[in-house]
């Protein structure tokens, strides 16, 4: 297992439930994942199998070593499957801010949506708030998913901001909505 450098504890667990530093064995999952759900990512095109291990070898395995990487990815599992990976992007050490990024298998997007992302958002904030510390976490979702700003809301999380008309899908403007949450365990 992999392990980052920042982190004193590796794993965040919930019942059977628990996300661990991003195992390569998933990425090609990861990859079909990705490529399934590309209108609702940051992505521009279907990635190919040579395109996900160079971004392996040449940005994921670097962050394991770094003192304060850009991002920490996990992989998501129940017991020991894969059903999703995510973790913090975009981190701001000195702010103390980052942004959750989340996937999970195509089919569970479409069966249980709400029962992954509560689970994976109560791991996320184990590591965001209790072991990291940071100050707020935060999504940057584009208006496709209304289903995610409901379960956000209930998770305590508030609506920051719209930005009107800012991704461009399927011939039309879309809106981008961020909801934040700041750390209730700060000093």
């Amino acid at each position: 297992m992999n392990t980052y450098k920042v982190l004193k504890n590796q794993e965040f667990r919930s019942a059977n439930f628990k996300i661990t530093p991003i195992r390569f064995s998933d990425k090609f999952l990861i990859m079909k994942w990705r490529n399934e759900q590309i209108d609702i990512l940051r992505q521009e095109k279907p990635l190919t199998k040579k395109d996900q291990l160079i971004y392996f070898d040449n940005v994921i395995l670097n962050l394991f070593d770094q003192d304060y990487p850009t991002q920490l990815l996990f992989s998501f599992l129940d017991g020991e499957k894969c059903l999703g990976y995510g973790g913090l992007v975009n981190i701001n050490w000195n702010d103390k801010n980052a942004e959750i990024s989340f996937i999970m298998d195509t089919k569970l997007e479409y069966l249980s949506f709400s029962f992954y992302w509560k689970i994976f958002l109560n791991l996320i904030e184990q590591l965001a708030f209790r072991e990291i510390k940071l100050h707020k976490i935060f999504t940057y979702a584009y208006d496709l998913r209304p289903n995610l700003y409901t379960l956000l809301e209930e998770k305590n999380y508030n609506k920051e901001a719209i930005l009107k008309e800012h991704y461009f899908y399927k011939s039309e403007y879309k809106d981008v909505v961020i909801h934040s949450k700041f750390n209730d365990e700060r000093n």
